[in-house]
């Protein structure tokens, strides 16, 4: 087993409960881990053998430019993407932070963690 780390994607997107959220945007980084096995890929250098992570890259972009009131919904919104085109995927976590969220005060980032584990 191995779990491939896809750290530090970072979008500009529209996503918020704040109309102005959804008209001037904000930076959201996602870290996704996924664990699958490797072995194959390892043995016969082949990217089939394994997650693409420039297509993980592309589902959670994807994810990113559909405008969703919670960050919560658009995490699970590229988990279930993820998940679902790579069935070979036993675990996996992502992780969807805000930069600076609007909440009144001085915040860094607000974020949401959701982990999938297949059953069986």
């Amino acid at each position: 087993m191995a779990t491939i780390s896809i750290t530090g994607m970072e979008f500009h997107a529209f996503h918020g409960c704040f109309k102005e959220e959804q008209v001037i945007g904000n930076t959201f980084i996602v870290d996704a881990y996924l664990d699958t096995n490797t072995e194959e890929a390892e043995i016969m250098d082949d990217l089939h053998k394994t997650v693409n992570y420039a297509a993980v890259y592309s589902l959670v972009k994807k994810e990113m430019e559909s405008t969703s009131r919670l960050i919560e919904h658009v995490a699970r919104r590229s988990l279930n993407s993820i998940t679902g085109s790579f069935p070979q995927i036993t675990s996996a976590v992502i992780k969807v932070s805000k930069l600076n969220p609007p909440v009144g005060g001085k915040v860094d980032q607000v974020s949401i963690t959701l982990k999938f584990k297949k059953n069986g």
